[in-house]
Protein backbone atom coordinates (compact mmCIF):
# COMPACT_ATOMS: atom_id res chain seq x y z
CA UNK A 1 0.00 0.00 0.00
CA UNK A 2 0.98 3.69 -0.36
CA UNK A 3 0.02 6.32 1.70
CA UNK A 4 -0.80 9.55 0.50
CA UNK A 5 -1.90 12.21 3.31
CA UNK A 6 -3.61 15.30 1.81
CA UNK A 7 -3.73 18.80 3.29
CA UNK A 8 -4.42 21.94 2.71
CA UNK A 9 -6.28 25.43 4.17
CA UNK A 10 -10.26 25.56 4.05
CA UNK A 11 -10.93 27.02 0.63
CA UNK A 12 -7.80 25.90 -1.26
CA UNK A 13 -9.30 22.91 -3.71
CA UNK A 14 -8.54 20.06 -1.36
CA UNK A 15 -11.28 18.26 -2.11
CA UNK A 16 -11.32 18.48 -5.98
CA UNK A 17 -7.74 17.17 -5.71
CA UNK A 18 -8.94 14.35 -3.33
CA UNK A 19 -11.71 13.77 -5.98
CA UNK A 20 -9.62 13.38 -9.09
CA UNK A 21 -7.24 11.42 -7.17
CA UNK A 22 -10.04 9.10 -6.54
CA UNK A 23 -10.96 9.63 -9.69
CA UNK A 24 -7.84 7.56 -11.42
CA UNK A 25 -8.31 5.02 -9.21
CA UNK A 26 -6.91 5.86 -5.22
CA UNK A 27 -8.70 4.73 -2.36
CA UNK A 28 -10.31 8.14 -0.74
CA UNK A 29 -10.47 8.23 2.79
CA UNK A 30 -11.99 11.93 3.78
CA UNK A 31 -11.86 12.94 7.40
CA UNK A 32 -14.51 15.04 7.77
CA UNK A 33 -16.82 12.49 6.73
CA UNK A 34 -14.93 10.13 9.77
CA UNK A 35 -15.82 13.49 12.21
CA UNK A 36 -19.41 13.25 11.12
CA UNK A 37 -19.58 9.76 11.70
CA UNK A 38 -17.89 9.88 15.36
CA UNK A 39 -20.96 12.27 16.73
CA UNK A 40 -23.59 10.53 14.72
CA UNK A 41 -26.75 10.89 17.35
CA UNK A 42 -26.31 8.21 20.27
CA UNK A 43 -22.58 8.32 20.08
CA UNK A 44 -20.29 8.98 23.29
CA UNK A 45 -18.80 11.20 21.63
CA UNK A 46 -22.05 13.47 20.53
CA UNK A 47 -22.37 13.12 24.41
CA UNK A 48 -19.31 14.47 25.49
CA UNK A 49 -19.80 17.49 23.33
CA UNK A 50 -23.34 18.12 24.31
CA UNK A 51 -22.28 17.93 27.63
CA UNK A 52 -19.73 20.44 27.47
CA UNK A 53 -21.48 22.97 24.89
CA UNK A 54 -24.99 22.48 26.47
CA UNK A 55 -28.33 21.55 24.51
CA UNK A 56 -27.83 24.73 22.32
CA UNK A 57 -25.76 22.22 19.91
CA UNK A 58 -28.60 19.60 19.49
CA UNK A 59 -30.01 19.36 16.41
CA UNK A 60 -34.15 18.92 16.80
CA UNK A 61 -33.74 15.23 15.09
CA UNK A 62 -31.25 14.59 17.73
CA UNK A 63 -28.08 15.64 15.63
CA UNK A 64 -25.34 18.02 16.03
CA UNK A 65 -26.26 21.18 14.80
CA UNK A 66 -22.90 21.99 13.17
CA UNK A 67 -23.74 25.94 13.00
CA UNK A 68 -24.42 26.53 16.59
CA UNK A 69 -21.64 24.55 16.91
CA UNK A 70 -18.81 26.54 14.89
CA UNK A 71 -20.34 29.67 16.03
CA UNK A 72 -19.00 28.90 19.56
CA UNK A 73 -15.93 27.36 18.49
CA UNK A 74 -14.91 29.33 15.93
CA UNK A 75 -14.97 32.25 18.02
CA UNK A 76 -13.37 30.80 20.85
CA UNK A 77 -9.55 28.95 20.83
CA UNK A 78 -9.96 27.49 23.99
CA UNK A 79 -13.40 26.18 22.82
CA UNK A 80 -12.46 24.60 20.01
CA UNK A 81 -9.05 23.19 21.47
CA UNK A 82 -11.69 21.01 24.00
CA UNK A 83 -14.07 20.22 20.64
CA UNK A 84 -11.01 18.68 18.70
CA UNK A 85 -9.57 16.84 22.43
CA UNK A 86 -12.97 14.89 21.79
CA UNK A 87 -13.19 14.40 18.14
CA UNK A 88 -9.66 14.31 16.54
CA UNK A 89 -9.14 10.82 19.07
CA UNK A 90 -12.06 9.22 17.61
CA UNK A 91 -11.29 10.19 13.99
CA UNK A 92 -7.65 9.22 14.28
CA UNK A 93 -9.19 5.36 15.05
CA UNK A 94 -11.86 5.11 12.21
CA UNK A 95 -9.24 6.40 9.90
CA UNK A 96 -6.60 4.18 11.15
CA UNK A 97 -9.34 1.08 10.54
CA UNK A 98 -10.20 1.99 6.89
CA UNK A 99 -6.47 2.39 6.01
CA UNK A 100 -5.65 -1.12 7.23
CA UNK A 101 -8.94 -2.35 5.78
CA UNK A 102 -7.93 -0.63 2.38
CA UNK A 103 -4.54 -2.41 2.80
CA UNK A 104 -6.09 -5.73 3.39
CA UNK A 105 -7.85 -5.78 0.60
CA UNK A 106 -5.45 -4.82 -1.81
CA UNK A 107 -2.14 -4.64 -0.71
CA UNK A 108 -0.81 -2.54 -3.48
CA UNK A 109 -3.83 -0.11 -2.93
CA UNK A 110 -2.84 4.15 -3.41
CA UNK A 111 -5.02 5.54 -0.32
CA UNK A 112 -5.68 8.94 0.22
CA UNK A 113 -6.18 10.36 3.70
CA UNK A 114 -7.60 13.79 2.92
CA UNK A 115 -7.38 15.07 6.31
CA UNK A 116 -7.74 19.19 6.65
CA UNK A 117 -5.81 19.38 10.23
CA UNK A 118 -3.20 17.15 9.12
CA UNK A 119 -0.65 19.75 10.89
CA UNK A 120 -2.81 20.75 13.45
CA UNK A 121 -3.87 17.33 14.95
CA UNK A 122 -0.47 16.32 14.04
CA UNK A 123 -1.47 13.43 12.24
CA UNK A 124 1.27 10.61 12.58
CA UNK A 125 -0.27 7.96 10.35
CA UNK A 126 2.90 6.35 8.08
CA UNK A 127 2.45 8.71 5.30
CA UNK A 128 4.89 7.74 1.70
CA UNK A 129 3.96 11.27 0.47
CA UNK A 130 2.25 14.28 2.17
CA UNK A 131 0.52 16.79 -0.68
CA UNK A 132 -0.90 20.24 0.10
CA UNK A 133 -2.90 22.25 -1.32
CA UNK A 134 -2.61 25.93 -1.81
CA UNK A 135 -3.97 29.44 -2.98
CA UNK A 136 -3.42 32.54 -1.82
CA UNK A 137 -5.65 34.19 0.99
CA UNK A 138 -7.27 36.07 -1.37
CA UNK A 139 -8.35 33.78 -3.64
CA UNK A 140 -9.06 31.57 -0.78
CA UNK A 141 -11.72 34.54 1.00
CA UNK A 142 -13.25 34.98 -2.18
CA UNK A 143 -13.85 31.30 -2.80
CA UNK A 144 -15.76 31.22 0.68
CA UNK A 145 -17.84 34.36 0.23
CA UNK A 146 -19.28 33.53 -3.55
CA UNK A 147 -19.40 29.76 -3.02
CA UNK A 148 -20.36 29.54 0.78
CA UNK A 149 -22.21 32.20 1.40
CA UNK A 150 -19.80 33.40 4.23
CA UNK A 151 -19.40 36.99 5.45
CA UNK A 152 -15.63 38.21 4.36
CA UNK A 153 -15.21 38.29 8.35
CA UNK A 154 -15.97 34.96 8.94
CA UNK A 155 -14.15 33.79 6.21
CA UNK A 156 -10.84 35.05 7.71
CA UNK A 157 -11.46 34.31 11.42
CA UNK A 158 -11.83 30.29 10.22
CA UNK A 159 -8.72 30.42 8.53
CA UNK A 160 -7.13 32.57 11.45
CA UNK A 161 -7.53 28.88 13.51
CA UNK A 162 -5.62 26.72 11.08
CA UNK A 163 -1.88 26.32 10.56
CA UNK A 164 -0.59 28.72 8.60
CA UNK A 165 0.69 28.54 4.94
CA UNK A 166 4.47 28.09 6.17
CA UNK A 167 3.04 25.17 8.93
CA UNK A 168 2.00 23.66 5.86
CA UNK A 169 4.48 23.66 3.51
CA UNK A 170 7.12 22.82 6.02
CA UNK A 171 5.51 19.09 5.86
CA UNK A 172 4.33 19.02 2.49
CA UNK A 173 6.58 16.99 0.10
CA UNK A 174 4.19 17.99 -2.85
CA UNK A 175 2.79 21.45 -2.98
CA UNK A 176 -0.34 21.85 -5.63
CA UNK A 177 -1.01 25.15 -6.80
CA UNK A 178 -4.95 26.01 -6.76
CA UNK A 179 -5.13 29.10 -7.45
CA UNK A 180 -5.19 29.42 -11.12
CA UNK A 181 -7.82 27.39 -13.16
CA UNK A 182 -9.32 24.47 -12.57
CA UNK A 183 -7.36 22.61 -15.66
CA UNK A 184 -4.58 24.01 -14.34
CA UNK A 185 -5.31 21.76 -11.19
CA UNK A 186 -5.80 18.99 -12.39
CA UNK A 187 -3.06 18.87 -14.62
CA UNK A 188 -1.05 18.58 -11.51
CA UNK A 189 -3.20 15.85 -9.92
CA UNK A 190 -2.31 13.78 -13.17
CA UNK A 191 1.08 14.69 -13.02
CA UNK A 192 1.29 13.85 -9.24
CA UNK A 193 -0.82 10.61 -9.88
CA UNK A 194 1.98 9.37 -12.66
CA UNK A 195 4.77 10.16 -9.94
CA UNK A 196 2.58 7.93 -7.29
CA UNK A 197 2.25 4.91 -9.56
CA UNK A 198 5.67 4.62 -10.15
CA UNK A 199 6.46 5.27 -6.41
CA UNK A 200 4.12 2.74 -5.58
CA UNK A 201 5.16 0.08 -8.16
CA UNK A 202 8.58 0.23 -6.92
CA UNK A 203 7.20 0.11 -3.25
CA UNK A 204 5.56 -3.16 -4.01
CA UNK A 205 8.53 -4.84 -6.25
CA UNK A 206 11.02 -3.83 -2.76
CA UNK A 207 7.88 -6.00 -0.89
CA UNK A 208 7.19 -8.71 -2.96
CA UNK A 209 8.78 -12.33 -1.79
Amino acid sequence: MYLIGLTGGIASGKSTVARRLAELGAVHIDADRLARVAVEPGTADLGRIIGVFGPAVLAPDGGLDRAALGAIVFADPAALTVLNAIVHPAVRSLSNLLIHEAAARDPHAVVVYDVPLLVEAGVDHPFDLIVVTHADEATRVRRMVELRGMAEAEALRRMRTQATDDERRAVADVVIDTGGSLSHTLAQVDELWLRVRRAADELNVRGAP
